[in-house]
């Protein structure tokens, strides 16, 4: 019978995918979410991780070892407090897959319809509920500039993430 677990894999800066492999290759299962976004240089990699220098793994620490993790290229070790590795209970992890995985097959916005000037709402965050326009994408990061309408028609730029608006049509 296997006692294994879920732990959180850190990884050195912009090695993830190299960690992955180096995981992968081992045998163990990892959860290791990507997104896809569209970079300002074609040249870039295409997706980015959904966390940034983190990954999760699926092992059994008493057969495994904590210091595999530790000495493994590309890995700055498990995440642990007070020289202990921090285990994420199952539940939590499959709540966090389910809604990852949920929220990358949701429909995205038609972000190739954004024209600077046109109507938009945003739909999270702190302006949840106002009304704007496109101003402008912003450099490789899925971000974008609006225009926030305020109650008295005035107008002031805000950055958010993609995510927070949608298009807005006319009624």
């Amino acid at each position: 019978m296997s006692d294994a677990q879920w732990y959180v894999l850190k990884s050195k800066p912009n090695k993830e995918d190299a960690l992955y492999k180096q995981v992968s290759l081992r045998g163990f299962e990892t959860y290791y979410p990507r997104q896809a976004y569209t970079p300002v240089d074609p040249r870039s990699r295409k997706t980015k991780p959904f966390f940034a220098g983190y990954m999760f793994v699926h092992i059994d620490l008493l057969q495994t070892g904590f210091t595999l993790f530790q000495w493994m290229p590309y890995s700055a070790g498990l995440v642990n407090f007070d020289g202990e590795p921090a285990v994420i209970p199952a539940n939590v992890m499959h709540t966090l897959i389910t809604g990852i995985e949920s929220q990358m097959q949701a429909p995205l916005n038609a972000r190739a319809d954004f024209v600077p000037g046109g109507p938009l709402k945003v739909i999270r965050g702190p302006f949840a509920g106002y009304e704007a326009i496109f101003d402008l994408r912003l450099a490789g990061d899925e971000r974008i500039r609006i225009l926030l309408t305020l109650s008295r028609g005035n107008r002031i730029p805000v950055e958010l993430p993609l995510s927070h608006v949608e298009i807005s049509y006319p009624a």
